[in-house]
C-alpha cells in the first residue's frame, strides 16, 4: 500500500519528514484527496480536523484493519503516534520520553488504549521552533514506522497515485497534475475536482472543505 514500505526505518522517516508547517499542509491535502475519491467517510484512510481541540488540529490515518496514526498540530509543535496492531504495544517504553509539552496527547483516549494503557508502537515529535528537528524516544519502536511512508514521501503525488489506484481502483485515473495541485494546498476548483473524479462536484465537498480547512480561493 505504501511506497518504501519495506525499507523505511525510524531514522529514515525522521530524515524525510518535511517541516511541521509543510507536513500539516500535506496532511490536509491527503484528507482532501480522500474526500474526493472516497465519499464514504468510514472508508477513507486519511482525514484532517482543523478544529479538533482548543488551538489544535489533528491529522489521522486508519486502515480499517487495526493500524492507525494520529498527528496533533498545536502551538507547542507536532506530536505523532502510530500503532501497528501486529506489533507489541511499546507505549510504556516510548511515551515517558515525550516532552511535557505533548504529555496530554500521549494519554488521549481517542488515540487508543487497552485496559487504561495508551497504545503506541512508534512516536515522534517536533517542538515549535526546535532547531534539532524531528525527535523520537531512544527506545526503539516495535512497528508502525512504515505507516507514515506516504506523508514522508519524496514525491507525495506519485506515491498517492500509486496507493489510490490500488485502494480505490477508480474508474477514471486521477490526473497527476490535479493530485499535485491538491497536495500543494492550492485553491480547490471545480475543474481540479473533476480532474480527480469527474463524478464528484465541488459543492458536494462543502462539509469536508470546512472540516479540513482547505482553501478554495
Amino acid at each position: 500500500m505504501h511506497d518504501t514500505h519495506d525499507t523505511l526505518d525510524l531514522r529514515g522517516l525522521l530524515a524525510r519528514l518535511p517541516d511541521p508547517a509543510a507536513l500539516r499542509d500535506r496532511c490536509r491535502g491527503l484528507a482532501m484527496l480522500e474526500a474526493i475519491l472516497g465519499p464514504d467517510w468510514g472508508g477513507r484512510y486519511y482525514s484532517f480536523d482543523s478544529a479538533w481541540g482548543d488551538g489544535q488540529q489533528m491529522a489521522s490515518m486508519r486502515d480499517g484493519e487495526g493500524d492507525d496514526w494520529f498527528m496533533v498540530f498545536s502551538d507547542a509543535g507536532v506530536y505523532a503516534r502510530g500503532f501497528d496492531h501486529t506489533a507489541p504495544n511499546a507505549a510504556p517504553r516510548l511515551l515517558p520520553e515525550v516532552p511535557d509539552a505533548f504529555r496530554a496527547q500521549t494519554v488521549e483516549p481517542a488515540f487508543g488504549e487497552e485496559d487504561g494503557t495508551p497504545l503506541a508502537t512508534v512516536c515522534f515529535w517536533h517542538g515549535a521552533g526546535d532547531e534539532d528537528g524531528w525527535q523520537a524516544p531512544s527506545a526503539a519502536p516495535t512497528g508502525g514506522v512504515e505507516l507514515f511512508a506516504l506523508p514522508a514521501a519524496a514525491d507525495p503525488a506519485r506515491a498517492y497515485l500509486e496507493w489510490a489506484e490500488e485502494y480505490y481502483e477508480p474508474e477514471h485515473a486521477p490526473d497527476p497534475a490535479a493530485v499535485a495541485h491538491v497536495l500543494a494546498l492550492r485553491p480547490l476548483t471545480a475543474a481540479v475536482v473533476a480532474a480527480i473524479d469527474p463524478d464528484v462536484e465541488l459543492d458536494d465537498l462543502a462539509e469536508d472543505i470546512a472540516e479540513i480547512g482547505y482553501p478554495t480561493a
